[in-house]
């Protein structure tokens, strides 16, 4: 139940950006679902495999890589998912600082409503 919460959390947060960023589009609420699964998914599998290959970047950087990291992550998500469209890396990584920013905003607030 607690996975499900936070999917649907998580989509509500791509529909906000969605309607706050101009070169962020998601056409319907079935597929910001889609797209909070997907990039969970595209997180739990591809990211470690990204972070691993470019771990000498990250350290050079001081992990300010990892933010590119996000970026790609919600560039692929783009390419898999009809319906969800991101204009360029600038936009991803915008979307992806924010959405992690309302995530963290709306699972406090769940974590406080129990």
């Amino acid at each position: 139940m607690k996975l499900i919460l936070r999917i649907l959390l998580s989509a509500l947060a791509v529909v906000i950006l969605s309607k706050i960023l101009p070169h962020v589009f998601v056409d319907s609420y079935l597929t910001a679902i889609i797209v909070a699964l997907v990039l969970s998914l595209l997180n739990f599998i591809v990211k470690p495999i990204l972070v691993i290959l470019t771990l000498p970047v990250t350290l050079i950087t001081f992990g300010l890589f990892l933010l590119i990291i996000n970026a790609i992550i919600i560039l692929l998500a783009d390419q898999l998912i009809t319906g969800f469209r991101v204009d360029g890396i600038w936009w991803a990584l915008l979307f992806s600082l924010l959405l992690s920013f309302l995530q963290s905003i709306l699972f406090s607030l769940l974590k406080e409503s129990k």
